[in-house]
Order: C-alpha cells, then structure tokens, then sequence
C-alpha cells in the first residue's frame, strides 16, 4: 500500500495553483486543498492495497458554487519517483459532469 500521508498533489502541469496535503490513518485518507477557483474543498476516502484511492469529495469554488462528488485515482510513479494519480471524476447536482484528469506529486 501506497502511503500517502504528509504527501502534498496539485493537477498536472501546474495547473490553476489549487493544492492538496493528504493525510493518512491505515486505509483512511483524506485531503484538504484550496487555491485558484477552489475557496475550500476536502476530500475523503480509503485507500485500496495497489495504491488506489476511491474518494467523496466537496468544494467550495470562487464564483460561490457548492460541488460535490466521487473519484477514484489510480497510481503510477513517475521516472523521478513522484507519484501521479490518474483521476476518474464524477461530479453530482446540478454541475452534474465527469472526467478524467491527472494530478502530480508536488515535491
């Protein structure tokens, strides 16, 4: 099992500067992130035995929406060692909408 605790993800390439410090207890995992068009977002989960995360997460954004979701992010580890999670997203409500993306360990 990945641990994940202590270790910080932002979305690939830089992205909008919204930043995520993950915390970790056991198969219990949870992130706090803010920045760019996120005010305040929170995330929670479990983490499977390969290292995937299958998580809830809310948001608060910028503009005043109020999102809320699922993810499930799968791991690979980059050729420097970073961890990059590729993120199936599901997004509920009335900003119904799901995806793919990626996010990067920030070291």
């Amino acid at each position: 099992m990945i641990d994940y605790d202590g270790r910080r993800f932002r979305k690939a390439g830089g992205g909008d500067g919204t930043e995520a410090r993950y915390r970790q207890d056991g198969d219990l995992v949870w992130a706090d992130f803010t920045g760019g068009a996120v005010r305040r977002g929170a995330v929670t989960g479990r983490c499977e035995p390969d290292g995937t995360l299958r998580l809830a997460y809310t948001m608060v954004l910028a503009g005043g929406e109020i999102i809320s979701g699922r993810t499930v992010n799968t791991p690979r580890q980059d050729p420097d060692g970073r961890i990059v999670l590729r993120e199936e997203w599901e997004r509920f409500g009335e900003h119904a909408a799901s995806g793919v993306s990626y996010l990067e360990e920030v070291r």
